[in-house]
């Protein structure tokens, strides 16, 4: 009997792929398209729809716009109202596409969820776990996915791991895909059109007050928007001339301030995380753990240890620079296993 498979269709070319290669390797799929914002333009659910009546699959739109904005967007607007920078992909990844589209999926008798996300999972026959693992692919995104619980990820399967996105086109092309040649959106879904700044002013009707940027010794150096514009380590866009590179050190809520400093001042050589979710381990040991950490989505992997407590210490063992409280820490092992993360402090 074949194994069923619901494959959550973007529009896209990665998603679309995947479906294709699903059905070349003996899977019933089934096809779903998420609506989660109020977006006017739904093109996005039409590709997906021609992708499926070409597939020959079933095609189902589930409108998850109430929780999305509950679990994604609040979030995401909260996050930079409070001096933070959000990771809005984890989140979404966790409570949404492995929430509430996995939820569907095994309603409706499916033994397991993809999506086109470009990681690999491994079962473990001596622990018995489910791993998330990188892949060599340019185009990794187990950074994204380091929130999944062994639930979610033994009911996950990702058809794009190892592949890189020219192949993935070649794919698209062989299966004569109508989105084999579509451009790849670089956005945050529900960012499209606008800055975050403009989203949240928006989405909150709120009115950001402006403030001061001042520098470590507390002298005002001018006038900024309103501190959601505004992220840790942030060097472009700040709107202010100060005749060398000054990056967003840090953001003070209580004065409304933004203390700038050179890259220097940025320096780090430890933090802390919290919210840990781990994935190839139960817990950290007592004497620490040797770990490859990455701070940022796009950022290199740096050697680190980390130590356990309420809030975990992350000891770099060359300095980074400019970590941003609420985004996220991913831990890897030497072999590209997530051991897990969680949101720095």
């Amino acid at each position: 009997m074949k194994k069923k498979v619901l494959i959550g269709m973007s529009g896209g070319v990665d998603s679309s792929t995947s479906a294709a290669m699903l059905i070349e390797n003996g899977y019933e799929v089934v096809g779903a398209t998420l609506k989660l914002t109020e977006s006017e333009d739904e093109s996005f659910i039409d590709d997906a729809k021609k992708v499926a009546e070409k597939l020959g699959i079933k095609h189902v739109v589930l409108d998850f716009r109430k929780e999305f904005a509950e679990k994604v967007e609040d979030y995401f607007a909260n996050e930079y109202l409070n001096g933070r920078t959000p990771n809005p992909c984890a989140v979404c990844n966790f409570e949404i596409k492995f929430g509430l589209m996995l939820d569907y999926a095994l309603s409706i008798g499916c033994d397991f969820l993809a999506t086109g996300h470009y990681a690999n999972i491994v079962h473990d026959s001596e622990t018995g776990k489910w791993l998330l693992k990188k892949t060599d692919s340019k185009k990794d995104q187990s950074y994204f996915l380091y929130r999944l619980n062994q639930h979610q990820l033994s009911h996950a399967i990702f058809p794009l791991a190892g592949l890189e996105k020219t192949k993935v086109r070649e794919i698209a092309e062989k299966f004569d895909l109508p989105v084999a040649h579509k451009n790849e959106s670089q956005d945050i879904c529900f960012v499209k059109g606008e800055t975050h700044y403009e989203f949240i002013k928006r989405y909150k009707k709120i009115e950001p007050k402006p403030g001061n940027f001042i520098n470590e010794e507390g002298k005002i150096l001018g006038p900024h928007k309103g501190m959601i514009n505004y992220t840790v380590g942030q060097r472009r866009h700040l709107g202010i001339a100060l005749g060398e590179h000054a990056y967003v050190k840090k953001i003070n809520m209580l004065s409304n301030s933004i203390i700038l400093g050179n890259k220097e001042s940025g320096k780090a050589t430890y933090l802390f995380a919290d919210n840990m979710n781990l994935i190839s381990i139960d817990s950290i040991p007592e004497e620490g753990l040797k770990a490859f950490a990455k701070v940022r989505s796009r950022a290199s992997e740096v050697l680190c240890k980390i130590y356990p407590g309420e809030k975990v210490k992350v000891v770099f063992e060359n300095p980074i620079y400019f970590p941003a409280p609420g985004q996220s820490i991913v831990f890897y092992d030497d072999n590209g296993f997530v051991i897990g993360g969680g949101f720095i402090c």
